[in-house]
Parts: C-alpha cells; sequence; structure tokens
C-alpha cells in the first residue's frame, strides 16, 4: 500500500465523545481532540458538530492549519422527508466552509427531526420520494462545488435498515458513506455491501461492533444511546465487524477516498488518564497493518 494510501486515514470528533445529540455526554474542547489526532498521526479531521471549530471559514481553516490537519468535511444531520422543509439554504452555508478549508465529503444523513437516535417514525411513500429527490439534488448541488456528496446510513434515522438502503441504492444517484458500525447494527453485512456496490462507495467510517450489544439494539432491548454508553463500539480489530475483508474489497477496486476511525463514545467526566486517544491509537494501528496486508 502507497503512503498516500495510508495518509487517508482521519479522525472524528465523536470519537473523543463530541457529538451533536443534547445531553450526549461531557464534551472535551476542540484543543486537546486536535491535539491527540495529531499525537495518533492521523492526517485530517471531520468537523465534528456545530461549534466544535469556529462558524467562520476563515477562522475554521486557520485552526485546522495550526493542527496541521485537512480537512475532510462533516456529519451533516438534515431533514430530507418534511414537505416544505428546503435543506438546500443551510448545504449552502455549510459549503462555504469547505471551500475555505478545501473539504471533499458532505456526509448527509437523513434526521427524523427528534432529538438522539433511540427512535424513529415510519417514512410513507410520499415521504420516500421527497427523500430520494432531495438526495440527488443535494448530490448535484454539492458537486457544482467540487464536493462528493455521500449518505450516511445511522440507526435512528430514515435510512437504517438493509431494505432502506437498497432503496436509496436503487432510487437514487446519491453515493453512499460505509459506516461499518451503524450498517452491521441497522441489519446490512458491510463487508457484503462493499462486494455487492463497491462503486458506490465514496467515504468510510471505520468502527467495530461488539455483536451482542448490537443484538439487544436490534432487538429493542437496549436503546443506542445506552448501548454506546455501553461500549458497543470496540477498537478495530476487537470487535465482529470483518475490517479486513471491507478494506480488502475496497483496495481492489480502486477505492482512494477517506478512512475516518468514526466510533462513537460517551464520557461522563474529563478524562483522568489518557481517555479516548488510546482507543484512537489502537484503530489507528490495526488500520494501517490492515491497509498494508491489503496492498
Amino acid at each position: 500500500m502507497t503512503t498516500p494510501q495510508l495518509n487517508r486515514i482521519a479522525g472524528a470528533p465523536i470519537s473523543w465523545g463530541v457529538c451533536e445529540v443534547p445531553g450526549w455526554g461531557y464534551q472535551l474542547t476542540p484543543e486537546r481532540v486536535l491535539k491527540e489526532m495529531r499525537e495518533v498521526g492521523l492526517a485530517a479531521t471531520e468537523f465534528g458538530p456545530d461549534g466544535f471549530l469556529p462558524a467562520a471559514p476563515e477562522a475554521m481553516a486557520r485552526v485546522l492549519a495550526d493542527h496541521d490537519l485537512h480537512a475532510v468535511g462533516g456529519f451533516t444531520p438534515l431533514l430530507l422527508h418534511v414537505p416544505g422543509h428546503d435543506p438546500v439554504p443551510e448545504v449552502e452555508r455549510l459549503l462555504a466552509n469547505y471551500a475555505a478549508s478545501d473539504a471533499e465529503v458532505l456526509v448527509l444523513s437523513a434526521i427524523t427531526g427528534q432529538d438522539g437516535y433511540d427512535s424513529r417514525p415510519e417514512l410513507d411513500a410520499d415521504g420516500w420520494k421527497l427523500l430520494l429527490s432531495n438526495l440527488d439534488w443535494l448530490t448535484a448541488l454539492a458537486a457544482e462545488h467540487g464536493v462528493r456528496a455521500v449518505l450516511h446510513p445511522h440507526v435512528g434515522t430514515m435510512v437504517e435498515n438493509g431494505d432502506e438502503v437498497r432503496r436509496v441504492l436503487e432510487h437514487s444517484s446519491v453515493s453512499l458513506c460505509l459506516d461499518t458500525g451503524h450498517l452491521l447494527i441497522g441489519g446490512t453485512d458491510p463487508a457484503e455491501l462493499t462486494r455487492q456496490a463497491p462503486e458506490r462507495i465514496a467515504h468510510t467510517h471505520m468502527k467495530d461492533v461488539d455483536l451482542s450489544l448490537a443484538a439487544k439494539v436490534q432487538s429493542g432491548r437496549l436503546t443506542y444511546t445506552d448501548a454506546v454508553r455501553a461500549g458497543m463500539y470496540r477498537p478495530l480489530g476487537a470487535g465482529d465487524v470483518d475490517v479486513e475483508a471491507i478494506v480488502t474489497h475496497l483496495a481492489t477496486h480502486g477505492y482512494d477516498g477517506w478512512y475516518v476511525l468514526e466510533q462513537d463514545t460517551i464520557l461522563t467526566a474529563d478524562p483522568e488518564e489518557k481517555g479516548p486517544v488510546e482507543d484512537v491509537w489502537a484503530s489507528a494501528e490495526y488500520l494501517r497493518s490492515v491497509l498494508r496486508g491489503a496492498a
């Protein structure tokens, strides 16, 4: 594996517990998170939730440059199925930050309109039609700005399970963010998806999962939040996701996107020891070894 591809490993603030969900947990400072990303040897970061980085595009670009980090893009929760709600103005505002920081990927998530990811409504035919239309419209809008839009299937959103992922693939032109954890919890085998539709995968969120806890989320015995708090996400190589098969399939089909270490974590206080960075270190080292082996 060439050095440029190894340098496509990025971080996400959620791996340090920084999240957009109200009351998620203790939030570490941007200074600590960005500093630890560089200590791990990550090349880039996703933006994180509103307020994590400065809102002004030039100020955001300056903060990232000060930490020697490239901007990947960011997780963007949007209402895409509600009549009368236009997501375009919000996306246009965000794309100004992308231009200032040379970010590449707009990670769309079709949220429900509720706080958090512990429940969701059913989507009717009209809702699906509007959601798919909005995905195509936002894909074209992002492309006009030189940005790749991807849809992130996510627990507790309008696109969670295998049937919903297939519906998006069949009826929309949007590319996918292969989130190895959310797909598995939602009932889609991420390794199988890389075999079936590698040409639709333009971005990856690398997670490993404790399948016993994921099964409790699937059955309703645990909420998503409680499962995260209980340690559902594991360092890469320590859970039940076939990370090696996924990376091998992507490499075989010429994948040149980012590998983002994005493992949801909930903190209750400022860590007295090293904290979340230990799991990120372990995941980064494992992913580097897998990438080398896939060469």
